[in-house]
């Protein structure tokens, strides 16, 4: 049987070599975090909790990636560059010494790959585990890029392509319906992939910056997040024009009811962004340029217009459910 360590064990064994500058060794009660000059601080939170954000026999090493890059998604959107981050776990049955020598040196990696450092933290034992990051960010001072400060006028792009990620959980909840049957296996396994593991595009951030007057990452459905970043204005957006992959391509093709699931699922972790006119080219240009394709999608209009999503067929169409909630 394997077995459990102490707090004060799995904190010494497993997270205090992957700490960084002002976490003392996880040894003090709090970290010390100076921004650079002439930066401001940006401060993101996310969570990851069994059985609501992953499955309790997920890989310990995804669930890792999946925890950090959620929150380094949030941060992306703002403009941000990464520097450290606080981890809260709570520590289910699962969560032994055989998952801790598979999650922290995933976790750790993921720390080096972008720049994050581990300040600190809480652990605590729980019923149902969880795991909580609040993510450190800097972005030059009144400079960071919100999510309600779009204009009539300005285009809206998303990044990458839209819907992986719930397809990828619907194979998980649904293995036997009729589409998941037919799907290739290689498109199966791509969803399942971009389930488990997003990518967060902070390669965009300077590119957000330059141009974006708002952004924010794709997380409870692209319709959702469209209705946030919108706010009170009117938007006109082309369901045609909202890039797939190939794999969601091949799931809409064996069930077009699918495309519910792909424009309101959730989980992308991709950049919805607000740009004005006169910047486009230069945008796509310098988002290409950084690796990370973008699409346009639609604009935003006057305030008090519609709210129009089109079908390809030209006629306006509604979501019973607009996105992902949790209450």
């Amino acid at each position: 049987m394997t077995a459990i360590l102490s707090e004060f064990e799995l904190i010494a064994r497993y997270f205090a070599p992957m700490s960084g500058e002002g976490a003392f060794g996880l040894l003090d009660d709090a970290a010390a975090f100076t921004p650079r000059k002439g930066c401001d601080l940006v401060v993101t939170k996310d969570a990851l909790v069994e059985g609501v954000h992953f499955f309790p026999h997920d890989p310990p090493d995804a669930i890792a990636r999946k925890i950090l890059r959620v929150n380094l998604s949030d941060l992306a959107a703002k403009g941000a560059v990464p520097r450290g981050f606080l981890l809260a776990l709570g520590r289910g049955k699962r969560q032994n010494e055989a998952f801790f020598e598979v999650f922290a040196p995933a976790l750790a990696q993921e720390s080096r790959t972008h720049g994050c450092v581990l300040l600190g933290g809480d652990t605590v034992k729980t019923g149902q585990a969880f795991f909580c990051i609040t993510a450190f960010g800097e972005v030059p001072t009144g400079r960071m890029v919100r999510r309600q400060s779009g204009e009539a006028g300005d285009a809206l792009y998303v990044s990458g392509t839209i819907g992986d990620a719930a397809l990828g959980l619907r194979l998980r909840l649904e293995p036997d319906s009729a589409w998941a049957k037919a799907l290739l296996p290689n498109h199966r396994d791509f969803l399942l992939d971009r389930y488990l593991h997003p990518q967060p595009r902070l390669a965009l951030a300077p590119v957000l910056l330059a141009h974006a007057s708002a952004a924010m990452d794709i997380s409870d459905g692209l319709v959702g997040d469209c209705d946030k970043l919108a706010a009170a204005l009117g938007r006109t957006i082309s369901i045609g024009d909202v890039p797939l992959s190939d794999a969601a391509r091949a799931a809409l093709a064996l069930d077009a009811s699918l495309i519910d699931v792909i424009l309101t699922g959730g989980d992308d972790y991709e950049i919805l962004a607000a740009i004005p006119p006169g910047k486009e080219m230069r945008f796509i240009k310098e988002a290409l340029r950084a690796g990370v394709p973008v699409a346009k999608i639609g604009q935003l209009d006057s305030v008090g217009t519609e709210k129009t999503w089109l079908g390809p067929d030209g006629r306006p169409r509604d979501f019973a459910r607009r996105s992902y909630t949790h209450f």
